[in-house]
């Protein structure tokens, strides 16, 4: 009898005693242009970062990613800075504070 690993591997799985096949698929590349992002809102400031106050949070102060280049997204870290420094651009993150 062939082992879990063995038939997951081979593309047989077992779904309620009877046998399923299935074709993996390969993973898709993505490929991120490094193009601005903002391209009109407060363009006069080194960088565009906006705070808003929260009474229900558990953090005092919480930083959320609006350029979409985050290791860590949703939340920011700080990988606008790389994408700001290529692009000309002025993107930076959503601060939510504890009120």
């Amino acid at each position: 009898m062939a082992s879990a690993t063995s038939i997951i591997q081979g593309g047989l799985f077992s779904c309620g005693g009877a046998l399923s096949s299935f074709t993996a698929r390969p993973r898709r590349m993505m490929v991120v242009r490094a193009e601005a992002i903002n391209p009109d809102i407060k363009k006069d400031e080194p960088k565009v970062v906006d705070s808003v106050l929260v009474t229900e949070l558990s953090k005092p102060l919480t930083a959320y990613c609006r350029c979409w280049r985050s290791g860590t997204f949703p939340l920011c870290d700080g990988g606008h800075v790389k994408h700001n420094k290529e692009t000309g651009d002025n993107v930076g993150p959503l601060l939510l504070k504890k009120q």
